[in-house]
């Protein structure tokens, strides 16, 4: 018959005559719970994209919408997620990856500059000699965590830049 050991079971550690025992205490279980401060929701910035060229027909540039929690993502990055085209032909094959090292990404903010992060130092070196509502997508942060709004942002046709 095998034996067990109960963790409330004294166990000797020492053999001899003074043989003293110790007890395993009772282990409370590790857990933490979170209690919300407020129901509030994050911040939420609101984006339009217009297109780089308008469409053939109407003559009227296209506008992809999307939104993103203030502070929380790259420009780059919010794009990419919801599918919205941010290169050119050149910038699809040749892209840095988001590095800031190429141009690619560069995109013209029409209005909600306010929202975005100031440029960073890869934008104040590539950019110095554009104008300043041009940023690149992939050094651009969208909202700082507490503020909310209306960004608009126009991709730069190859061309252009």
């Amino acid at each position: 018959m095998a034996s067990s050991i109960n963790i409330f079971t004294p166990l000797p550690l020492t053999a001899g005559t003074r043989n003293p025992t110790f007890y395993f205490p009772r282990r409370r279980p590790n857990s933490v719970s979170f209690v919300a401060n407020s129901t509030e929701s994050p911040p939420e910035i609101e984006l339009e994209f217009i297109g780089p060229k308008p469409d053939g027909a109407s003559g009227s540039y296209p506008v992809d919408k999307a939104t993103a929690i203030s502070g929380d993502k790259l420009l780059r990055s919010i794009m990419s997620d919801n599918k919205i085209e941010l290169y050119a032909t050149y910038g699809k094959l040749m892209n840095c990856g988001g590095g800031g090292s190429c141009g690619t990404c560069i995109v013209e903010i029409i209005e909600g500059k306010d929202l975005l992060n100031e440029r960073t130092n890869t934008e104040l070196k590539y950019l110095k000699k554009k104008p300043e509502s041009w940023r690149l997508a992939c050094q651009t942060i969208v909202g700082n965590k507490e503020n909310s709004g209306k960004v608009v942002v126009q991709r730069i046709p190859q061309w252009k830049k």
